[in-house]
């Protein structure tokens, strides 16, 4: 593709390097910038440099934070003595979204997978088990809250190893099963499966 100028190339060539960004879609924001108030641009590119230099992660979680304590984590209004274990900060976002859960989180920052050489020494795991087990911890439920894939399943029982000897802990995972609207026929053996074998009573 060819460009009027090596500026406008530059910059869609940083832009197309985002995830889900092709060429094209770079050159109309690159465009976009270029005809917006010179201040729009100033500030978007000051917001961006601010979140890349100047926010930290929660010592206690691990999540994003601007500070050294989290929002979550600092407010003493959750439940503390709940902790929802989560691979990644959007698996934060999505429950968050939900307005379900009341508790507290703990991000490992990934999933272990030996394909992509990231083994456990590599996540947040033992800060977890310091968490949940140290003296005088609130920590009474662990929720295993990891997309049921391969890796996910391989971390979950990773965690349950690792956490089952911890007294007065209970250790629990999410609810899998058919989603809302979905159709029996089409769904997995194993969803379907795990749908049938962890079934509730309806009450009477």
């Amino acid at each position: 593709m060819e460009y009027p100028s090596k500026l406008i190339e530059n910059a869609v060539g940083e832009l197309s390097r985002l995830p889900g960004i092709g060429k094209k879609t770079a050159l109309r924001l690159a465009l976009h910038l270029l005809k917006a108030e010179t201040e729009t641009t100033a500030t978007l590119a000051e917001a961006l440099a601010k979140m890349r230099f100047e926010i930290t992660y929660c010592q206690s979680c691990h999540s994003i934070s601007d500070s050294e304590e989290c929002g979550i984590c600092a407010n003493k209004l959750r439940d503390h003595a709940q902790v929802c274990v989560v691979a990644d900060v959007r698996d934060v976002i999505a429950i968050e979204n939900t307005g379900q859960y009341k508790g507290v989180y703990h991000v490992l920052g990934g999933v272990i997978s030996p394909i992509e050489g990231i083994g456990p020494s590599d996540l947040h795991i033992d800060s977890l088990v310091q968490r949940a087990g140290a003296e005088g911890s609130e920590v009474r439920e662990v929720i295993l809250a990891i997309s049921p894939t391969m890796e996910g399943d391989t971390t979950a029982f990773y965690l349950s190893r690792r956490l089952r000897d911890l007294p007065d802990v209970h250790i629990s995972t999410i609810a899998r099963g058919i989603p809302m609207g979905g159709e029996l026929e089409y769904a997995d053996e194993i969803t379907l499966g795990r749908s049938i074998v962890e079934r509730q009573r309806q009450a009477r």
